[in-house]
């Protein structure tokens, strides 16, 4: 689907498949310069995610359901967020780092501007690069 200042990419990740570098390589293979996540439903085996205000990442194990991913996407870098369950429905998220592991499925909807650009860069206003959107003319 497409409109003159959005365009919608859908794809499915396979079993085994990393989550994240999934998404990072289809940004970049279709050169989306300002997306972000409308969708995604699947399930993994394995969860990687930094929690708030931890320093790294926690791994686990186990069958997980996706409930939730959201974020910015770019090929200037991205920001990701995920939730998931397990299987006795208790559920967890935070930062959606690599080697988050498909066990069946990932199907994902992206958006994208056409109109926007995203970049990550430090602008003084934390110790972290923070999205900086630039709006440019609409394509002709």
């Amino acid at each position: 689907m497409q409109h003159d200042d959005l365009k919608i990419h859908a794809f499915r990740l396979k079993p085994g498949d990393d989550l994240r570098a999934g998404i990072v390589a289809f940004v970049k293979q279709e050169n989306i310069q300002a997306g972000w996540v409308m969708t995604c439903v699947g399930s993994l085996v394995q969860t990687h995610l930094r929690f708030a205000n931890q320093p790294i990442g926690t791994k686990s194990n186990g069958h997980f359901e996706i409930v939730s991913l959201t974020g910015t996407v770019s090929v200037n870098g991205s920001h990701l967020h995920l939730s998931v369950s397990d299987s006795l429905g208790q559920t967890t998220g935070g930062h959606l780092l690599n080697e988050n592991l498909v066990y069946t499925t990932a199907e994902i909807v992206l958006g994208e501007s056409r109109r926007h650009v995203f970049t990550r860069e430090k602008d003084g206003t934390t110790a972290w690069e923070e999205l900086q959107v630039r709006r440019i003319h609409p394509m002709k």
